[in-house]
C-alpha cells in the first residue's frame, strides 16, 4: 500500500460549502469555510463562484490553485492563518478584490506573484506574520490601498512606493529587523499612520491567544495612564493583531 502524503483533512462536500454560506452585513454572499480543517483547496466549491466573499483562514492550506480566477465577483478574500508558501499569478485576475488577508502564511518575497499589483481595487492588505525580506516596489501600483499590515516580517526597509501611496492611512510594520530604530517611526509619519494597525478580529484567534493578547493590551492601557502622553492616538478596539506575546507561541498559535 501507498504511504500516507500527510494529513487527509476535512473533505468539503458541495452539501457542506452550499451549508456554509452566509448573508454579509451589506447583503453580499459569503462562503465562509474557515476552521474546517482543510489541507487541499476543495474543488466542489467552483460551482459557488458567484459569492462575493470566500473566507477560508485558519486551515492547513499549503496551496491555493489558479482556478481562484473563477470568483470573478469575489471583494473580500481571506486566506489568513495556513501553510500557503505562494499564491498563484491568477490571483491578479480578481478585478474586484477590495480585501485580501494573506497573515500569517509562510510566503516569501520570491513567491508573491508579481500579478498582486493587477488588483487595483484593493484596499486593504495584510501580508504580516509572513516571511518577507521585502515588499515589492511593483506594489506601489495600488492607488486605491488605504491599509497595510507588515507586521512580523524580516524586512529592513519599506520602498517609497509603498510609504507614499496617495490614499494609504494605516500601516502596520512593527517588529521588523530595520536597520535603524528610528525608521519604523519615520515610516509612520510619513503616511501619518495610527500607532497600530489591527488586522485580525477577536473571532479569528484561538482563547488562550486571545486571552494573552486582550492582557497584554491591558498592561498597555495601565501604563498610559501611569505616563501622561503629549496627545491621544485613535484606538480601534473591535480590531486586533498578534502581539509580541503572541510571537513567543507562534508555532502553538499557528495551525500545522
Amino acid at each position: 500500500k501507498g504511504k500516507s502524503k500527510g494529513p487527509k483533512g476535512k473533505k468539503i462536500t458541495l452539501k457542506i460549502a452550499k451549508n456554509s454560506i452566509r448573508i454579509s452585513s451589506d447583503g453580499g454572499r459569503r462562503l465562509d469555510l474557515s476552521k474546517m480543517g482543510i489541507t487541499t483547496f476543495p474543488k466542489c466549491i467552483l460551482k459557488l463562484a458567484d459569492v462575493d466573499e470566500l473566507d477560508l483562514s485558519r486551515n492547513m492550506l499549503k496551496k491555493i490553485p489558479s482556478s481562484i480566477q473563477k470568483f470573478q465577483k469575489l471583494r473580500w478574500l481571506d486566506l489568513h492563518s495556513n501553510q500557503l508558501e505562494e499564491l498563484p499569478e491568477a490571483i491578479g485576475t480578481l478585478q474586484n478584490l477590495f480585501y485580501l488577508n494573506i497573515c500569517n502564511n509562510k510566503l516569501t518575497t520570491r513567491n508573491l506573484p508579481e500579478e498582486l499589483n493587477l488588483l487595483k481595487n484593493l484596499r486593504i492588505l495584510n501580508l504580516g506574520l509572513n516571511c518577507l525580506d521585502s515588499i515589492p516596489t511593483s506594489l506601489g501600483a495600488l492607488k486605491e490601498l488605504k491599509e497595510i499590515g507588515l507586521f512580523d516580517n524580516v524586512l529592513t526597509t519599506i520602498p517609497n512606493s509603498v510609504k507614499k501611496l496617495p490614499k494609504l492611512k494605516k500601516l502596520n510594520a512593527k517588529r521588523n529587523p530595520f536597520p535603524d530604530s528610528t525608521t519604523q517611526e519615520e515610516h509612520a509619519d510619513s503616511i501619518k499612520r495610527i500607532e497600530t494597525l489591527y488586522l485580525v478580529q477577536d473571532k479569528d484567534l484561538c482563547s488562550s491567544c486571545l486571552k494573552t493578547c486582550q492582557d497584554e493590551r491591558d498592561k498597555l492601557n495601565k501604563l498610559k495612564n501611569v505616563t501622561p502622553r503629549p496627545s491621544k492616538k485613535p484606538s480601534f478596539p473591535l480590531l486586533l493583531t498578534p502581539n509580541s506575546s503572541a510571537k513567543d507561541n507562534q508555532e502553538e498559535w499557528r495551525l500545522r
